[in-house]
């Protein structure tokens, strides 16, 4: 959420930044509400000091001996014009939050302005794309031939959108979850979290998913307003919600494998083949929170531990800076890591790195106590993937495959496949 107080002192220079994210700031909207909540704090207020008033006068009255009916008769009317006053102020107040958490964070100058993909800016491409003398086969394909990814009977078992894998290929995605959190805890110095698979709703509304996404997620059927995790940066992010960090605990980096769902609302028709956009999938997750001056210091080095994965397994791949038009609801600067894919003849998304700035933190009330100013300030957060292990597997399957259909085990992966080189 945007600061209010900023809103209100330059409303029509934000409407201008977010108009680049494809959002219209009602400013003459925001101006009626905050001048009505003005007018019916005041009103309030001064009903509240005439009822303390007439009850002092009420207690010296009766102190003295006097007749005090006509006061008390008095303190009923002022009593029900409070209470039906508390209830306009509440509610509007609702109506104001309600539409300020509908507001998208504001991108960051150095974000290109566009509408969509096609102003993405490509900051750098790291590797050489393989070159086959055979026709080249999609994940789907090799997995089934090698029995690896069954589709029909995931959709038996539950519907489209789900896999069901086993044998050699179920064993290197396992892998690559193991891999992927060795070198971020090892080399990156993350702390594992082991973290629950259920949020309630308070945890979505901290990193913006709800209310605007809720279509998105996948709710319990229960009394407890629960949802299953869209991504592990729920909980992650939420470790910090109603807390003051001294200077000493920050920066914090948190790491967690685990499964997201996510009903793809808006995907019909895309990537309905394969393991690309799926229900169910497996993403390890990173999660930094940081001092504000060293927010955007934090998102290189994100990115970078995200890129070193790809790097180790010999996957070519690009970095983009995503427009304000592609860029996510909550974020100020986004980075996305795409890999690529030999049977598609183009890079596919793989990670998302991202600064959120202030914007969650002020929705979780997440703060450090900053010892210059002595006051408590909101902490900046970060997340990304590293990686989605879903497309991982997709982009070693499509990039070390072989004419006869086997696939080369990336050599980095040896130790975590048992030395065995090949799957086939």
């Amino acid at each position: 959420m945007l600061d209010p107080k900023w809103i209100r002192a330059e409303p029509e220079a934000i409407a201008k930044k977010l108009r680049i994210k494809k959002f219209e700031l009602d400013v003459a909207k925001l101006n009626v509400l905050d001048r009505q909540r003005k007018e019916l704090q005041l009103e309030t207020e001064s009903l509240q000091n005439e009822r303390n008033s007439r009850s002092k006068s009420i207690g010296e009255g009766k102190a003295a001996g006097e007749n005090v009916s006509e006061i008390l008769a008095g303190m009923e009317s002022i009593k029900s014009s409070l209470e039906e006053k508390k209830q306009q102020l509440d509610a509007l107040k609702q109506e104001l939050h309600d539409y300020l958490a509908g507001i998208p964070n504001v991108p960051d100058d150095d974000v290109p302005p566009g509408e969509d993909e096609s102003a993405n800016k490509v900051i750098e491409a790291w590797g050489t794309q393989p070159e086959f003398t055979f026709d080249v086969k999609d994940h789907s394909e090799l997995g089934e031939a090698l029995d690896g990814l069954d589709f029909a009977t995931a959709a038996k078992l539950t519907g489209a959108r789900f896999v069901l894998m086993q044998g050699q290929v179920a064993k290197l995605h396992r892998a690559l979850i193991q891999f992927m959190l060795d070198i971020h805890t090892n080399e990156h110095d993350y702390a594992e979290v082991y973290v629950p698979y259920i949020v309630n709703a308070d945890s979505l509304y901290g990193t913006s998913q709800l209310p605007k996404f809720e279509d998105d997620l996948f709710k319990i059927d229960s009394n407890d307003d629960l949802y299953l995790i869209p991504t592990a940066e729920v909980p992650l992010t939420n470790l910090v919600r109603d807390s003051i960090l001294s200077t000493d605990e920050l920066p914090k980096k948190f790491i967690a494998h685990t499964p997201c769902y996510r009903s793809e609302a808006g995907s019909y028709g895309k990537d309905t083949r394969g393991m690309i956009r799926q229900h169910q999938f497996e993403k390890v997750e990173l999660v930094h929170i940081v001092k504000p001056e060293e927010s955007y210091d934090a998102l290189e080095e994100l990115t970078l531990n995200a890129e070193s994965i790809l790097i180790k397994l010999g996957l070519p791949y690009r970095v983009v800076l995503l427009c304000a038009g592609d860029s996510s609801f909550a974020s100020a600067k986004t980075y996305d890591i795409e890999v690529w894919l030999p049977s598609q003849e183009r890079y596919r998304e793989i990670s998302s790195c991202s600064n959120c700035e202030a914007f969650q933190a002020r929705r979780m009330k997440a703060r450090w106590k900053n010892e210059q100013t002595g006051q408590n300030e909101f902490v900046h957060t970060l997340n990304g993937s590293g990686l989605a292990i879903g497309r991982t597997l997709i982009a070693i399957l499509e990039n070390y495959q072989q004419e006869d259909g086997t696939i080369t085990v990336p050599e980095v992966m040896l130790p975590y496949m048992g030395n065995q080189q090949t799957i086939g």
